[in-house]
């Protein structure tokens, strides 16, 4: 009886595995994993476009019933999407610790569960309540925002607004400031000339947005020499304030490009066996000896006969390398080769290597990794521990 249970356990455990592979991480099976993504980007875009043509009043009189049918399929699809992704949730690396219902929970409180939620709960409202719920209606634009799972670009977007939230604060305020300011000014300069577009600080304001954001419908326009000395004033001052949050999202970008390069390549270092041990500050050591190369496809890496110096991480295209006596093997991103190399030509187990497509390499030349060793003996007793243990 325990035994059969365990067997159950174990196969429920290798299921959501799998899935979560497939819907969170894409790795269990790609082409599964890119044919599901593909699938949902498309059925998301195409309930925006149900959306908007269910308001166009003939083709709702005249196609409801089919745009209500695509609905209800739409929507048992984001349903069993959202339940598969709770279900298997529980294999993340940061959540296996936890109980079951406590890190289905944790997960369900992420903000792209939460955007998934409010996409489905509109519907099964109205059907639960048996109204016609327009105003929640609208939330199906929600469903929109979905398509931020599968936009790494909008993942960053968001993780740069968080990192830099503060300094945007402060440009915001600094906005809202100037805005006062141009108001206040403006009121007192045209109040007696246009009492109808600045009698008061607040209409002053839509002329102040309008002005300050350079975009200047020309509805209402200073008519006094103060006024319009000062208007053109506000209109330099306006470039300058959207410069700043500009600026700052720039600055923001790089940082996020920098430490997603960083955590990459830390990520393949960390993976050999050979470095599998050794300690992040050990890792960063050896990642700053690393030099990028490029090759165009088909070009040669290592020739065959010559002998091999350097370790090679692949960051982007293909490799296709040869070992002796095996077939060859096409390597992608994230693989690395000739990592014996390190340690002696004699060592070495690759012959050849070509690029079978444009690909980026990161390569760790041997007599830098001996210098390194050399200098750092710390360095050199965790090689030494390092490859005893994986002996």
């Amino acid at each position: 009886m325990t035994t059969t249970r365990q067997t159950q356990d174990s196969e429920d455990q290798n299921l959501r595995r799998r899935v979560h592979d497939v819907l969170e991480a894409g790795q269990g099976d790609s082409r599964l994993g890119a044919c599901i993504d593909t699938f949902l980007v498309f059925l998301i875009i195409a309930n925006v476009i149900a959306f908007s043509l269910g308001t166009i009043e003939r083709i709702h009189l005249r196609h409801g019933a089919l745009l209500e049918l695509f609905e209800v399929i739409s929507v048992t699809i984001f349903t069993a999407e959202y339940a598969a992704r709770l279900w298997a949730c529980v294999e993340l690396p940061p959540l296996r610790h936890l109980r079951h219902w406590r890190a289905r929970l944790k997960f369900a409180l992420r903000p792209l569960m939460i955007v998934d939620l409010v996409a489905i709960l509109p519907f099964f409202l109205s059907v639960i309540f048996q109204l016609d719920l327009r105003v929640l209606r609208v939330l199906r634009l929600v469903r929109f925002l979905k398509l931020a799972r599968y936009s790494p670009a909008m993942q960053t977007l968001a993780r740069v607004m968080i990192n830099e939230r503060n300094a945007l604060c402060a440009s915001a305020i600094i906005m809202c400031t100037l805005l006062l300011f141009a108001s206040t000014v403006m009121y007192f300069l045209e109040r007696h000339v246009q009492p109808e577009a600045f009698g008061s600080v607040p209409a002053a304001a839509w002329w102040a947005v309008s002005t300050l954001t350079t975009v200047g419908y020309g509805d209402v326009t200073p008519a006094t020499d103060l006024g319009r000395v000062f208007g053109g004033l506000m209109m330099i001052f306006g470039l300058g304030m959207f410069a700043l949050p500009i600026g700052i999202m720039a600055t923001g970008f790089a940082q996020e490009i920098s430490r997603h390069e960083f955590v990459v390549t830390w990520s393949m270092v960390a993976k050999v066996p050979v470095f599998e041990r050794l300690k992040a500050g050990t890792i960063a050591k050896v990642m700053s000896v690393l030099k990028s190369e490029s090759y165009p496809s088909g070009a040669k890496i290592i020739r065959y006969g010559e002998p091999v110096d350097a370790m090679y991480f692949i960051t982007s295209g293909e490799v296709e390398v040869y070992v002796h006596n095996q077939e060859p093997e096409t390597l992608r991103q994230g693989h690395s080769f000739g990592e014996a190399a390190l340690f002696g030509a004699e060592f070495a187990t690759v012959t050849s290597a070509t690029a079978s497509a444009s690909c980026d390499l990161l390569v760790l030349e041997r007599h830098e990794f001996d210098s390194l060793r050399n200098s750092d003996p710390e360095l050199e007793a965790e090689l030494r521990k390092s490859k005893r243990s994986s002996s």
